[in-house]
């Protein structure tokens, strides 16, 4: 039986990379009974680290679901990376989640990742929650990093659950029934009372707590204005409202690992957390919203996919509308296309447990849909388009080559799969450089994304700097002629062209013939054309020549021994003159750079740009990011193939970046030199 919608929470876990997201889900699944054996990231013996990359590299690279159980509520727990390379894993857990629950580290405090993972649920439009993990560490400080939630996020920041630490052992006292408890080493809890140093805590926060839910009902601010007592079940009722508003942020703490806080922390979702169809209606690909109808027709939304060996291609989905059952048929609203689910399933790390129906809210995984992608709606009815994951745009460039020879085509192919799975990528065969680029968020992803084309395709492949599209172009009009004379017995060569070169308008080569008395006859003047484009490939740094103006003006022929072949060879020779004599330039890709960081680090960036070549064009507030800077900036493309590496080095990760080509400008005479002076040594080597 499928269970009720209302039973049923999807949270995603956020927040900065070793905050603990991972040990919580393990934490839940654990102290819940859904496994009997409490897995550690260290020992890689965890739900969700399954993978054989996140057990090597120690965390997470993709968002695993961990379905918990907790007392007749279905948790769906969507434990995403910390890692920035990795967001686009994040921006999918959240677009079916109802709430981001951010891990912060109890002795770190606020670090960048929290940071990004409250603007990513901000972003999402999502009720926001926060778990202060390692409470247990000896230089944890819960006081100050609540202090330090407060001021960072601001008057919606409740207390909930607050911890009381003498010496080894943590009491967890529980604001909204003013309760406290003791865990054991199950993470089962066992109630203490609220007196001594407790109380004077619980008093403490009490306030901040009341302030909170106040805000939400006026009953209840008039109960603490005339200091009454707030039962239970009101500031339940105003928590679940004020989180669904995101008018209340609660703040729970604990210790994944010792399981202390787990079981508030599920109660408090089971309690107080919205469920999907508490939602006014869903988003909409043309930006309106659709009512959510769970006994209407059957609505799925793809939000990931996965390439697996041994079982294919795996579609991660949501159910939107209606229930979904298994074989049943439903239309594919972007391709058209008909998909049987033949097999539904229930995910829990890599344990697959195949149901005959899911209720409208509810996270499953079906396989080989053969023409469905991420961000695709399936329908069994009038087909609707769900708002997609919008993925940011990826900078990181590295070539990428077979090891071995003959490998190009097997790279093709398992990059495909791998495009399936990891939006954030972008493949690139450059026409103009000769080689195949892969595109992502970090060099961190890109490593990754080597690793499992070796492991699941046996595909090895190499990543390296890749080239920069130069382009050539003359300064100054020539006047030059080209002959081709052969004559090696029997019928000769001969092809004789005078050609004026001059720089052109057209990106291309512009040829115009001005031939006068047949010196040359017309039916040659296709072959000087070709012979022309032709050599435009190479220029003197091996290099397309663009820009380029020809006049064919004159030249000679003989009547027995011309054809095409030698006056394409006649018009090779002349342009090679002029590549001598027309001062030919090299031109670089340049393009329009838009960097947006904290105010305070815009003198770092105007000076690392500077040292790149860049020209700032100007900058202005960010819109709707308070105390952030948006930099326009003119920069050559071969100055920040590692840009995003070091912009997130300068900014922590709190910049942003994006770049588009514009246009081509002139190489400075010294760069352009080396340029010239390492081709022809790979000429000659």
């Amino acid at each position: 039986m499928a269970r009720t919608q209302t039973d049923i929470r999807n949270i995603a876990l956020l927040g900065h990379s070793g905050s603990g997201k991972t040990s919580i889900a393990e934490a839940m699944l654990y102290i819940s009974g859904a496994i009997d054996r409490l897995g550690k990231i260290t020992d890689g013996n965890t739900v969700c680290d399954y993978d054989a990359e996140e057990i090597k590299r120690g965390f997470s690279l993709s968002t695993s679901i961990a379905p918990v159980m907790w007392e007749g509520t279905k948790i769906n727990v969507l434990d995403t990376p910390g890692y920035l390379d990795f967001v686009g894993e994040v921006l999918q857990a959240l677009r079916v989640a109802e709430c981001a629950v951010i891990t912060v580290d109890a002795k770190a405090g606020i670090e960048v990742g929290t940071e990004l993972a409250w603007g990513f649920a901000a972003d999402a439009k999502l009720p926001r929650a926060i778990f202060v993990n390692k409470c247990d560490d000896n230089e944890a400080n819960y006081d100050r990093v609540f202090k330090e939630l407060k001021e960072k996020f601001g008057t919606a920041i409740c207390p909930v659950t607050v911890p009381c630490k003498e010496g080894n052992n943590l009491t967890i006292i529980n604001l909204t029934d003013m309760k406290a408890y003791k865990y054991d080493a199950k993470g089962k809890r066992s109630e203490v009372p609220v007196e001594g140093r407790l109380e004077s805590i619980a008093e403490e926060y009490k306030e901040a707590f009341n302030d909170a839910i106040s805000m939400v009902s006026e009953e209840i601010m008039e109960k603490v204005l005339m200091e009454e007592e707030v039962s239970r079940e009101e500031a339940a009722q105003a928590l679940r409202q004020g989180i669904a508003g995101g008018d209340i942020v609660p703040v729970y703490c604990g210790s994944a690992t010792l399981l202390w806080g787990i079981a508030d922390l599920l109660e408090s979702v089971r309690d107080t957390f919205p469920s999907y169809t508490d939602k006014s209606g869903e988003r909409l690909a043309d930006g309106g919203t659709v009512e959510i109808k769970p006994d209407g027709p059957t609505n799925i939304f793809v939000f990931k996919t996965v390439s697996d060996p041994f079982v294919g291609k795996m579609s991660f989905f949501k159910v939107m509308n209606g229930s979904l059952k298994r074989d049943a048929v439903l239309k594919n609203g972007n391709t058209g296309v008909n998909e049987k689910m033949a097999h539904i399933y229930t995910v829990r790390g890599k344990i697959q447990t195949e149901v005959d129906e899911l209720a409208c809210g509810d996270i499953g995984m079906t396989a080989k849909l053969t023409n469905t992608n991420t961000n695709d709606t399936l329908c069994s009815a009038e087909p609707v388009s769900y708002s997609p994951v919008v993925y940011p745009t990826p900078y990181l460039t590295q070539a990428i080559l077979p090891a071995a020879k003959g490998d190009e085509g097997k790279i093709s192919q398992s990059i495909a799969k791998m495009l399936e799975e990891d939006q954030t990528l972008k493949f690139e065969n450059n026409a103009e450089t000769k080689q195949m680029t892969i595109s992502g968020i970090g060099d961190m992803q890109l490593a990754v994304l080597a690793s499992k084309m070796k492991a699941r395709f046996g595909v090895n492949v190499k990543l390296e700097t890749p080239k920069i599209p130069y382009r050539e172009k003359i300064t100054k009009a020539v006047d030059v002629e080209g002959k081709h004379k052969k004559q090696n017995g029997g019928a000769g060569q001969y092809g004789h062209v005078k050609i004026r070169f001059a720089p052109g308008e057209a990106e291309g080569l512009t040829f115009t013939v001005s031939v006068v008395g047949g010196t040359v006859p017309k039916n040659f003047n296709p072959a000087v054309e070709k012979g022309l484009l032709d050599a435009m490939q190479k220029g003197i740094a091996g290099f397309p020549v663009v820009h380029l103006a020809a006049d064919l003006y004159d030249g000679s022929y003989h009547p027995v021994d011309s054809d095409e072949i030698s006056f394409r060879m006649a018009a090779q020779i002349a342009f090679k003159k002029c590549l001598e004599q027309a001062a030919p330039v090299l031109l670089e890709p340049v393009g329009d750079l838009t960097v947006t960081v904290p105010d305070s680090l815009v003198g770092d960036i105007i000076g690392d740009i500077n040292k790149r070549r860049g020209s700032v064009m100007g900058m202005h507030p960010t819109e709707g990011k308070p105390g952030y800077t948006t930099i326009k900036i003119l920069v050559p493309k071969s100055e920040i193939l590692d840009y995003p590496i070091a912009l997130r080095a300068m900014s922590k990760g709190l910049g942003s970046m994006e770049y588009a080509v514009t246009g081509y400008d002139v190489v400075p005479g010294n760069i352009a030199a080396k340029i010239v002076e390492d081709y022809k040594k790979s000429q000659e080597a």
